[in-house]
């Protein structure tokens, strides 16, 4: 499973930060691992220098082998409180995907 990481130029995408929420993300959706080929973070932040509440926005785009990509969002105050909502909310829908296909 591949990660690939993009951020606006508001937010700092260092090497650093890419390793910290990359290993997040494989640890968090290793269960997936075989299904998933790629994962795609964006981050970026709504209000730019502005202060502001929910500004934070991360959108997780997992590609799946053979099916269309799952593509989901989360809003918070903090990078990681959004990544982690994001990672939440995919952890969910390629449960609901994922468990449908093994039932037929």
């Amino acid at each position: 499973m591949k990660i690939q990481y993009n951020t606006d130029r508001t937010i700092n995408g260092g090497e650093r930060s890419q390793d910290f929420f990359s290993s997040q993300i494989a640890e968090e959706l290793s269960r997936y691992e075989s299904q998933i080929t790629r994962i795609e973070v964006h981050l970026s932040d709504e209000n730019g220098k502005k202060e502001g509440r929910n500004k934070i926005v991360c959108l997780l785009e997992a590609r799946l082998e053979g099916r269309k990509p799952i593509v989901v969002s989360n809003q918070s105050d903090t990078i990681e409180l959004a990544v982690s909502g994001a990672i939440d909310k995919l952890k969910a829908s390629l449960e609901t995907i994922l468990g449908r296909i093994k039932n037929y």
